[in-house]
């Protein structure tokens, strides 16, 4: 009997893994791309006893405020296997339940898409831009199911399949091992242009790239953006000293650039969707675009395997917090413009003013009285795309984890390459960050087994810059508190000056003024403005005594003034009273970046050393 339990346990056991290996089934059509949906059919094998489940996620991977994918989706019908229609229950905005089925439920619906960037779906005659997230219902307890997709393109067209889904004997036809890799693989059809190269490992494995654009431009220009985007990929290369196993043996580039578009850059694990309301015909914007280019294929590393624990695995079922993204996303702001330079798409002195730029908008945001890189990064639910109908200060007490994150970037490498003499750099940090926590891999595409602490982190810096107590300071004054480095003297040592952008002008803070006079955004807190009590909805009348005339009165009356003199400004409260005050203006605070030779200096044949060392190409 012993025997007979036990074979019938082993069959049963064997039963259920082979259940749980079945495939959800999709089939996403285009029968009227003109009125921008899609037509989805999802079925659930070995379905367990009772209440499926089905949801439209809530949140979507690189993004993490709530965007609420169900409110587009219409016509709903569900079937058990035999196709007996059953009625779903909504016990919430964002789910279906289906009970009284057989083993098997199909769901078949519409979605509704007409926004071209890498959060939402975008359907017209002219491609389907999916995020999947946007636009496939899937069911609880499924997380580990593979799912096998498989589009039907519009009659007639002549749309092609670009997508890290990895690929089957069909060209329509496309598999994902699970819940997280699906979600993670953002979908193109269109007539795009498809161009490739070869990337190689030092190991001598190679990956192509592949590069499909749907754009309105020449071939020849598309072209030109892919010769650039090689450059950024190979600079991107050996900053890591290796690409990452890309699990399809491919990464692919989804660019969309229709002036009828959207704008976006998002990253995925093997692909990233960048996206622009441009033409590419245009020469300037061709090289503009590419900054978002080398922003998002950092994050193939950085984010999609160098991954925060916060966010690993991601939740499709609320907003995800995460105290790293100043790392996360800001390392990887400030990587994209140091490969611009290195690739040679950017000029020295625009990319050295692009650095000053994000280290005098941290030393002089308001928003870092309140919080910190850390506390910045926890703050991404409600300002990642988020949307609010009440307002909020934000504008005043919040400065961008991407800013902040880019700064925090710039001077732990400048840190360390003052400390060692170029020996060490951020470069050295990346690279332990990716040996300790990307490169280990999951244990299937999509899964992360080492995300990181914030204690990770700091124990990486100490281990590539020998020194404990200069991570433990670092990071307790920069990262989890709200102290800026001595950007002046860093940068000193690569011959760049950082320097007073208005030296001597006159600052009340920054106010806007539109032409009756009426402050129409926030006042910065802790400003001269601020403390004299100015701020949005307040109608300045008369400044000094002179009636406001237009919107330049207030530019002007700065102008005759120099720092410590007192303004007084007579302004009409929402409620109607009339009151002046007396602002006591300040200097402008804001700093700029400028190499020494154009600021009227001689750069040294050191700081040209250590500039080269810092700025220079890697790839020869």
């Amino acid at each position: 009997m012993r025997h007979a339990i036990r074979a019938a346990l082993i069959v049963l056991v064997a039963a259920v893994a082979a259940a749980a290996q079945e495939p959800v089934q999709y089939q996403v059509s285009f029968p009227a791309p003109e009125h921008h949906y899609a037509q989805v059919e999802v079925t659930f094998p070995a379905v367990p006893a009772g209440t499926l489940e089905a949801r439209m996620s809530r949140s979507s991977p690189g993004r993490y405020a709530v965007h609420e994918y169900s409110k587009n989706v219409f016509d709903v019908h569900a079937y058990d296997g035999k196709g007996t229609e059953l009625a779903p229950t909504r016990p919430n905005p964002y789910q279906w339940d289906v009970a009284g089925h057989d083993g098997t439920v199909r769901i078949a619906y519409k979605v509704y898409g007409d926004h071209i960037d890498g959060t939402y779906l975008g359907i017209d005659t002219t491609h389907a831009h999916m995020n999947l997230p946007a636009t496939l219902m899937w069911a609880r307890g499924f997380d580990m199911r593979p799912a096998r997709i498989r589009f039907q393109p519009p009659a007639g067209s002549s749309w092609k399949a670009a997508t890290q889904l990895f690929p089957t004997d069909d060209a329509w036809t496309f598999t994902a091992p699970n819940l997280q890799y699906l979600m993670d693989s953002p979908t193109e059809l269109s007539a795009f242009s498809l161009r490739t190269f070869k990337v190689r490992n030092p190991d001598g494995k190679q990956f192509t790239i592949r590069v499909t654009v749907h754009h309105d431009a020449t071939e020849a220009d598309v072209d030109e953006y892919v010769a650039g985007t090689e450059k950024i990929v190979n600079e991107m290369g050996a900053v890591y000293g290796e690409f990452p196993e890309f699990d399809t043996g491919t990464y692919t580039f989804l660019a969309d650039y229709v002036p009828w578009g959207g704008g976006d850059g998002m990253e995925h694990r093997n692909s990233t969707v960048v996206a622009a309301a441009v033409t590419l015909r245009d020469a300037q914007m061709r090289r503009r675009v590419l900054g978002t280019v080398s922003h998002e294929f950092f994050h193939a590393w950085n984010v999609e395997r160098i991954r925060p624990k916060t966010l690993e695995p991601f939740d499709f079922e609320e907003a995800n917090i995460s105290g790293e993204l100043w790392l996360a996303e800001g390392f990887t702001q400030y990587y994209g413009r140091l490969i611009m330079r290195r690739a040679g798409l950017t000029p020295l002195p625009q990319t050295v003013g692009g650095f000053g730029g994000v280290a005098s908008e941290v030393i002089t945001s308001p928003g870092r009285q309140f919080r910190s890189a850390v506390q910045m990064s926890e703050m991404a639910p409600f300002s990642d795309a988020a949307r609010a109908v009440d307002p909020t200060n934000l504008s005043t007490t919040f400065l961008s984890y991407y800013t902040y994150g880019a700064a925090v970037a710039l001077a732990m490498d400048l840190s360390l390459r003052d400390r060692s003499n170029s020996k060490v750099s951020l470069d050295d940090f990346m690279r332990a960050m990716w040996r300790v926590h990307g490169k280990p891999g999951g244990p299937q595409p999509g899964l992360v087994a080492r995300p990181y602490t914030l204690q990770d982190a700091r124990e990486r810096l100490a281990e590539v810059s020998g020194d404990r107590a200069f991570a433990d300071e670092f990071f307790t004054k920069y990262v989890e508190g709200r102290e800026v480095a001595d950007y002046a003297r860093l940068f000193g040592r690569a011959g760049i000056v950082f320097r007073k952008r208005n030296a001597g002008a006159a600052w009340a803070g920054s106010v806007v003024v539109e032409g009756t006079g009426r402050i129409t955004e926030l006042v910065s807190w802790g400003s001269p403005a601020h403390k004299a009590g100015l701020d949005q909805g307040d109608v300045i009348t008369a400044i000094d005594s002179t009636p406001l005339s237009s919107s330049h009165t207030w530019q002007t009356a700065l102008k005759a003034h120099k720092p410590g003199d007192r303004m007084s400004v007579t302004v009409k409260r929402r409620d109607g009273a009339t009151t002046t005050v007396s602002v006591t203006l300040a200097e402008d605070p804001a700093m700029e970046a400028v190499p020494v030779e154009s600021a009227g200096g001689t750069l040294t044949a050191e700081q040209k050393a250590f500039r080269d060392a810092w700025l220079g190409a890697r790839m020869k």
